[in-house]
């Protein structure tokens, strides 16, 4: 499968070499090799797989310096750069059909959130966030959602969670919301190795390509 690490982005480009779009938002840590893969998987399933650096080149091992990171000064607000992403995957010769869908990571599962909930006029098909959420006003969104989240997890609180699943109430589309049991926060990422539950991580994986085939036909 074709794979491009440019300048501000990876992306990744099935071997038939063309598919539907799907825009990868990476979490605290940065655009790092997890990351990558995720879109070389997503390739690897037919999928035409973008994931914008927010970071501009820099990437996090511990929590402190992700949260540095998190906190260092940026050339453009993260909505510009997201929205820029955005318009260049929907416009790649390889993106096949209208429906983009979006997968976030914590950061970046609260971003995916964001811009189904502010920029409705994008209309995004799919909307998948593991493990971080954001309570906003979701009616005027044309996805549909789905979210994997941690039984245990001192990021997300069961009130976060709570107001997450009553703000997607109103989404018309609806959302599924699983919940993995064991699990703690990162669950789902190979490279933190006092996190990651491969079983957990797997089934989360085969229910997110299933909702993508579900949700990005037009």
């Amino acid at each position: 499968m074709p794979s491009s690490p440019e300048l501000g982005a990876y992306l990744a480009s099935p071997s038939s070499g063309k598919g539907r779009g799907v825009l990868v938002i990476h979490a605290w840590w940065g655009l790092n090799d997890f990351f990558r893969s995720v879109c070389d998987r997503l390739a690897a399933e037919g999928y035409v797989a973008l994931a914008p650096d927010l970071f501009e080149g820099r990437v996090a091992s511990t929590i402190p310096q992700a949260r540095r990171l998190r906190a260092r000064p940026k050339k453009e607000p993260t909505y510009k750069t997201l929205l820029r992403a955005f318009e260049r995957l929907q416009g790649l010769p390889q993106v096949q059909g209208s429906s983009i869908g979006v997968i976030g990571f914590s950061m970046g599962g609260h971003w995916a959130l964001w811009l189904a909930a502010n920029r409705p006029e994008l209309r995004l098909a799919a909307v998948t966030t593991f493990y971080g959420a954001r309570a906003g006003d979701y009616s005027a969104s044309p996805a549909a959602f789905q979210g994997h989240f941690a039984e245990r997890d001192p990021w997300v609180s069961d009130s976060a969670l709570k107001k997450l699943r009553q703000s997607l109430e109103q989404a018309p589309r609806g959302a599924e919301v699983h919940v993995y049991p064991g699990t703690g926060h990162w669950f789902f990422e190979s490279d933190r190795h006092e996190a990651y539950q491969r079983q957990a991580a797997d089934l989360a994986w085969g229910r997110t390509v299933a909702f993508l085939r579900k949700n990005l036909k037009r």
